[in-house]
């Protein structure tokens, strides 16, 4: 099926009287709710078939006054055949030429005997004159004769054809009836169309089965993705029950003026953080949801137990269609003040809004909260705070307005809860947030798990703290030791790595430590370093030679 057809054949199904017929809907499964584009598929489709159907229709049409032309052209050549003639007696047929054809054959013989005889008994040259004419008539009517019994066979020959062919037509007629009353609406469609049909009901090749067959419904998850209601890695947690019709998901409540008003909260049970840090247990939440085009931002909070009405915050998603240009902001909120956000251009993510339905998944891992849409890896939210040491219940909470009480638009289908395995990989540091180098640096420890400090005087009697507690790790100068403002850990630097590892042995029972990753600054320091001390080899070694 070519461009050029569908365009000419995009026109509704008329009957005999004129108005126009409702196509019948294709057979879909009873919860199948077709996308924008599968249901512009379908309409054309449809519109095929109908043009495929008048085609039908118009190509009978013809081959039936074909067929009633060339009957009638028959019948009056029948009936000319059939007609008497004027240069033949009343009643000659063809059937009493032959008779007579025989029967001057017989007896010519016996004219000849009789004029021999009349010759010989003083028949003359009179009789003998007649004799010739009689034979001169005779033979002129032989040749007529003959010609009249050669049409009167390629007449029953011409007959016995058009049987045939008649009988053959009516035997089609009888079966296209047959095939034509099969099914629903056969009644609508030809001898082709009902071949096409039912071939393509069988093999289940045809272009809607096959978009039948691998569309995936809006409020489902992927079967690629495995997301199961249960099943031994998760199981969904919303919706709660196991409605197959409850499809319309969760949308923010128009009368909300808060986030928290009619929020919707979803438990995420069964976490232990010493179990996802290690990419096991319970680590991964997947979010079947749908933002329209029109929508400006939604957003989703994940707390942990003690949120105080969601005054802290370990994880916060949020993308904005219309702020400076479409941005996604990760960030974290302790004590009702928000941190410092991890921002996103979002046409270096895939379309969050305007599309049909999307899965967005977020794992928790040892290094943080990373974002994922589909297979891409968009950004990721490092450790702010300490994550619930024990085995603990989690809360998913979707907002329904932002802090200044601006409405929020999406729809939430389905959220999974469970097991997955790390899926940023060894090397994450393409993706936004991700701001340290995956080589540990040897020297420098990471201390987590600390009280939240904002005051200048707090930043300094921590750093007192810390100073004296790894004092014996920092040889002749002392550690260096590094406390953010608004942070729950700090960084301690020792000596040499082997009083570093001393350290997270020895101290193990007093601070939550682990070896510090190297920042950016310091990889291109240490690739500088080395960089010189190459040139500055290849120098002396040129030198020498």
């Amino acid at each position: 099926l070519t461009l050029g057809a569908i365009t000419e054949t995009m026109a509704p199904s008329v009957n005999g009287s004129g108005t126009t017929k409702a196509l019948p809907e294709p057979q879909l499964p009873p919860d199948f709710e077709p996308t924008p584009e599968e249901k512009s598929l379908l309409d054309l489709f449809a519109k095929v078939k109908d043009s495929e159907r008048q085609a039908a229709k118009i190509r009978e049409k013809a081959a039936k006054a074909k067929l009633d032309a060339a009957n009638k052209t028959f019948r009056e050549k029948q009936e000319r055949e059939n007609a008497p003639r004027e240069d033949l007696p009343p009643g000659g047929g063809g059937s009493n030429k032959r008779s007579r054809k025989h029967k001057k054959k017989k007896t010519k013989p016996s004219a000849a005997s009789s004029s021999s005889e009349f010759g010989v008994f003083g028949g003359g040259s009179d009789s003998q004159d007649s004799d010739s004419s009689s034979e001169g008539n005779s033979d002129d009517n032989s040749d007529s004769d003959d010609d009249v019994d050669d049409e009167e066979k390629r007449r029953i020959a011409k007959e016995s054809e058009e049987d045939a062919a008649e009988k053959a037509a009516a035997e089609e007629e009888r079966l296209r009836e047959e095939m034509m009353m099969e099914g629903t609406g056969a009644e609508e469609m030809g001898p082709l169309l009902m071949k096409k049909r039912r071939k393509m009901h069988g093999s289940a090749t045809g272009l809607i089965a096959s978009v039948e067959a691998a569309s995936t419904p809006p409020h489902e998850f992927s079967k690629s993705l495995n997301m199961t209601r249960i099943s031994l890695k998760g199981r969904i947690v919303y919706p709660q029950r196991n409605d197959p019709g409850d499809i319309e998901g969760w949308t923010p409540p128009e009368y909300a003026m808060s986030p928290n008003e009619g929020a919707l909260i979803v438990d995420l049970p069964d976490f232990e953080s010493y179990m996802a840090q290690r990419g096991k247990g319970n680590n991964t939440i997947a979010i079947k949801f749908h933002a329209p085009q029109e929508s400006r931002r939604f957003s989703l909070n994940i707390v942990g137990p003690g949120h105080q009405d969601f005054y802290d915050v370990l994880f916060h998603f949020n993308p904005r269609q219309r702020h400076r240009g479409g941005q996604l902001v990760v960030n974290d909120k302790q004590e009702g003040i928000w941190g410092q956000g991890v921002n996103v251009n979002l046409n270096q993510c895939p379309q969050f809004f305007g599309r049909i339905s999307q899965t967005l998944i977020i794992q928790i891992t040892g290094e943080g909260f990373d974002v994922f849409m589909g297979e891409r890896h968009c950004c990721r939210l490092e450790h702010r705070t300490q994550l619930p040491p024990a085995r603990c219940k989690l809360q998913l909470q979707f907002p329904s307005t932002d802090d200044y009480g601006s409405p929020e638009n999406w729809t939430v289908y389905k959220v999974w809860w469970g097991h997955k395995e790390v899926m940023s990989g060894n090397d994450a540091r393409g993706a936004a947030g991700v701001k340290a180098s995956p080589a540990l640096h040897p020297k420098k420890i990471f201390v987590s798990g600390l009280s939240k400090i904002s005051s200048e005087s707090e930043v300094d009697a921590r750093r007192s703290e810390l100073e004296r507690d790894f004092r014996k790790y920092g040889g002749v100068i002392g550690p260096t030791v590094t406390v953010p403002t608004n942070a729950t850990f700090a960084f301690v630097e020792v000596e040499s790595e082997r009083q570093a590892d001393l350290a997270m042995t020895e101290m193990v029972s007093s601070y939550r430590m682990s070896r510090a990753r190297l920042t950016r600054h310091e990889v291109q320091q240490q690739n500088k370093g080395q960089h010189v001390v190459a040139s500055k080899k290849r120098a002396d070694s040129s030198e020498w030679d």
